[in-house]
């Protein structure tokens, strides 16, 4: 039995998946329980009347060919929350199994695990190393019982990238014993490789990747679970069998059309310039103590004066994420970069002509 099956729980490796409609769209639909006509407004090309087809097949393949895997390495999911939530019921007894996360870090994974039931372990990111991650003080911490070790590469909410030396000791170290996540949500932003080559390395690796961020498509809830293909397997049993909307389908498949791609990438490459247009223009600020150096779409600001900075830019009509409630960050906030015109707001609203 691999690895991926014998840390799943029991009861799901042996559970019977939900049998859905089968898809035949060249067939007239009289299985499915369906309304014979579209919604008034429906512009979908494949009616908002039809359940949409279960992982699609076009969208699996555009996925898989964006991200250089094979298509049965993809799982397409809503955003990657819903890969988390997928990951923390496949593997996650409650109240006997745990996740392993490094803070400051993307709040989904313990809200996921606590929902499970699942115990969640904390290792604090080195601050004083630009938030780096420690693999030996990770790997000591490590025990069976922790099934999922989360790694959010480029960091939410710290803007880091995480050292590859570093992730490949731990992988090495884990394969098999623990499914390792890599959350690369913001890694367009980083002009770093995915790590998804290491999927042939690893047999416990997943890769998390969205549409959401570099791509624009944050309210289509569009991200894909990569990972071996009998893990895959396994979340299928779990996933819902009509996850993904009609129209979130086809604003994904039209994304990821060439020409939207290329341009995509040319929004994304001035959205970097932006990045440093706002960095220097922060860190001019007398609000502003430090702005730490961003491998996203997003900066994270040590403040002064939080509370004024948060009273001015909301004054503004302008809103930045206040991150001062987390003990890793008593002066913080996070300001997504935006258009010129937004930074400028921004920058004029803290005092900055």
């Amino acid at each position: 039995m691999s690895a991926v099956i014998s840390l799943a729980r029991p009861e799901i490796v042996a559970i019977k998946p939900y049998a859905h409609a089968a898809w035949l769209p060249t067939h007239t639909r009289l299985h499915a329980n369906e309304a014979p006509w579209k919604p008034t407004g429906d512009d979908t090309r494949a009616g908002l009347n039809r359940y949409p087809e279960p992982q699609p097949q076009l969208l699996i393949e555009r996925l898989a060919a964006l991200y250089g895997v094979g298509a049965a390495r993809v799982l397409a999911t809503r955003g990657a929350d819903e890969a988390i939530d997928v990951l923390c019921r496949v593997y996650l007894r409650a109240g006997a199994d745990s996740i392993l996360q490094c803070a400051p870090t993307f709040g989904m994974y313990q809200v996921a695990a606590r929902i499970q039931g699942a115990d969640v372990l904390e290792l604090p990111l080195q601050r004083e190393a630009g938030w780096a991650i420690d693999p030996e003080r990770l790997l000591a911490a490590w025990q069976p019982g922790i099934k999922l070790v989360y790694l959010c590469s480029p960091n939410n909410p710290t803007a880091n990238l995480l050292s590859a030396a570093a992730l490949e000791q731990i992988c090495t170290a884990l394969d098999g014993k623990a499914i390792v996540v890599i959350d690369e949500a913001y890694v367009e932003w980083s002009r770093s490789p995915s790590l998804t080559r290491w999927l042939e390395r690893f047999q416990t690796l997943v890769i998390l990747r969205t549409l959401s961020k570099a791509h624009a498509l944050a309210g289509a809830r569009v991200g894909a679970l990569l990972a071996a293909p009998e893990l895959i397997q396994l979340a299928k049993l779990v996933i819902p069998p009509y996850t993904l909307a009609q129209p979130s389908v086809e604003a994904a498949l039209r994304a990821l059309e060439p020409a939207e791609l290329a341009a995509s990438q040319a929004r994304l490459e001035a959205l970097l310039e932006e990045r440093e247009y706002l960095c220097h223009g922060l860190q001019s600020s007398p609000l502003v103590d430090k702005v730490w150096p961003s491998d996203a779409n997003f900066l994270l600001i040590d403040c002064r004066d939080a509370d004024r900075f948060m009273r001015n830019s909301l004054a503004a009509g302008l809103i930045v994420r206040d991150l001062r409630a987390h003990p890793a960050l008593p002066r913080s906030l996070r300001i997504t970069v935006g258009t010129r015109a937004q930074n400028d707001a921004l920058l004029h609203c803290i005092g900055l002509p």
